[in-house]
């Protein structure tokens, strides 16, 4: 199994998930977070089931490629409302 920073996630991150308690990435988020984290990610859909990491998987490198103060909007989330 790989490791946050195999998938490429900063350290200061990892740091405050191994905090929240999680030491290695569920398989959607090895699938999910190199690919956000990729130079030019493309769209994305992912199907999983409830509790197997998804939000974390696109949370993560959003958090990640959010830095400074933008002015205009950078990232888009749509989450079916059944699930919240």
């Amino acid at each position: 199994m790989k490791t946050f920073a195999d998938l490429g996630v900063e350290s200061k991150i990892i740091n405050g998930i191994e905090e929240l308690g999680f030491t290695k990435p569920m398989p959607v988020q090895e699938a999910v977070i190199p690919h956000l984290l990729a130079v030019n990610p493309r769209d994305l859909i992912t199907l999983a089931q409830t509790g197997t990491g998804k939000t974390a998987a696109f949370g993560i490198p959003l958090i990640q490629n959010s830095k400074g103060k933008p002015k205009f909007v950078k990232h888009l989330i749509l989450s079916p409302t059944r699930e919240l």
